[in-house]
């Protein structure tokens, strides 16, 4: 049963680190600043998510899960805050997107 549960948290950590890998491919796709820095927030939070949830599975319900839960806790509420922060400086320096024709 151990076997099934590591395997588990491994193919959920892939998952994480696949996610992760073809969003930053994706965000050559993006023009502009704005929406390159909306998808790497996404990117960057489920990507860091998924791979913290593989790591709970695979180490199973004790304290290292509860210092992981804390971190994760702690993240979901720093990284918005710092993304809308960089965006806002960016927008109140005066960066703005080119339009295209």
């Amino acid at each position: 049963m151990s076997q099934w549960i590591t395997l588990a948290g491994n193919i959920i950590i892939i998952i994480g680190l696949v996610f992760m890998t073809l969003g930053v491919l994706g965000i050559y796709r993006f023009n502009d600043y704005f929406s390159r820095i909306l998808i790497t927030s996404k990117v960057d939070t489920v990507g860091f998510l998924t791979i913290m949830v593989g790591f709970i599975i695979k180490h199973g319900l004790d304290f290292f899960s509860g210092k992981i839960v804390l971190i994760v806790a702690l993240y979901m509420i720093t990284n918005p805050i710092a993304t809308h922060a960089i965006t806002r400086s960016a927008h109140i320096s005066g960066y703005r997107i080119k339009k295209e024709r």
